[in-house]
């Protein structure tokens, strides 16, 4: 089986969950038409939904009953990242998104701020009603690191900083919306849970995804030569920083390779000791298919 099919394996285990975080997603949109239709669409196009897929398997994985309050959490989660897609499309100038046609593509760019600003407000709404201000704390903290990532990669185009740089940026802009997921349902019951390990796992699996997702890009080809790649549009990650050059990112890939199966193995590390159980055995499958590059 390809890497879709073992992903879509994975998720059918906790398939209900997920299909009922998507109903939250889509029952909070109240806007005009077409507008209402295009966003309802959007938030249901076929996606990975690896942070709440994640963050349910870690639960069950731990015999945790995951109630109706941790999928509202979940859908904070999905609702913020898919926030940020909309804005990531707008700033990237992109016209599709998932096989469909963007926000802004299918609007303009006014709209499509303006969209991505509702979706938003919508997870924080969400977040409110909990009345739990260390979770509250913890999205507004991603959230701003979210942004900070974006900054900088901005003011970085073109520019190859060091790997230490490239990690902070993937922290940023990924790997703390997944710490958030793993740790943020822990959090309505903060007295009873240890959130340091499922914190670290988040920010491992969060950065592994990301760096395997920058491999990807670099190693799409079409007549030996890269295609809809970040590098033509300035973005340097790791395979450019390890080849020490744009002319070189060929040299950096088993360097990268390296540094994404070291976070993949730390990663593992932090779920070893769960019971073992179908859902702990999903998660090891999702870290093996993050090496598949």
């Amino acid at each position: 089986m390809n890497f879709n099919e073992r992903y879509n394996n994975i998720k059918q285990i906790v398939k209900p969950d997920l299909d009922i975080i998507e109903k939250k997603m889509t029952g909070a949109i109240h806007v005009r038409e077409p507008l209402n239709s295009y966003l309802s669409d959007f938030l249901t196009f076929p996606s990975k939904r690896v942070r709440s897929l994640l963050a349910l398997l870690y639960l069950k994985a731990n015999n945790i009953t995951v109630s109706d309050n941790i999928l509202e959490i979940l859908t904070v989660v999905e609702l913020v990242h898919n926030a940020s897609l909309i804005h990531d499309d707008i700033i990237d100038e992109s016209s599709l998104r998932r096989g469909h046609k963007t926000l802004s593509a299918e609007f303009d760019n006014k709209l499509a701020v303006i969209s991505g600003d509702y979706v938003l407000a919508i997870a924080m709404d969400k977040l409110t009603k909990f009345g739990n201000m260390k979770i509250l704390e913890q999205f507004s903290k991603t959230i701003k690191q979210m942004c900070i990532g974006e900054i900088n990669q901005n003011f970085d185009r073109f520019k190859i900083v060091s790997i230490e740089n490239y990690i902070e940026k993937t922290k940023n802009k990924t790997a703390y919306l997944f710490e958030t997921a793993l740790i943020t349902p822990l959090l309505l019951d903060e007295n009873r849970y240890d959130v340091k390990i499922s914190a670290e796992f988040g920010l491992n699996s969060g950065i592994a995804f990301q760096i395997r997702d920058d491999l990807l890009n670099v190693l799409k080809t079409d007549n030996s030569k890269p295609v809809n790649s970040d590098i033509a549009e300035g973005i340097y990650n790791a395979p450019v920083i390890y080849g020490g050059s744009v002319d070189k990112y060929l040299s950096g890939i088993e360097k990268t390779k390296d540094l994404l199966n070291n976070y993949i193995k730390s990663a593992a590390s932090q779920i070893a000791k769960l019971p073992d159980n179908k859902y702990k055995e999903a998660l090891e499958e999702f870290l093996e298919l993050l090496s598949d590059v």
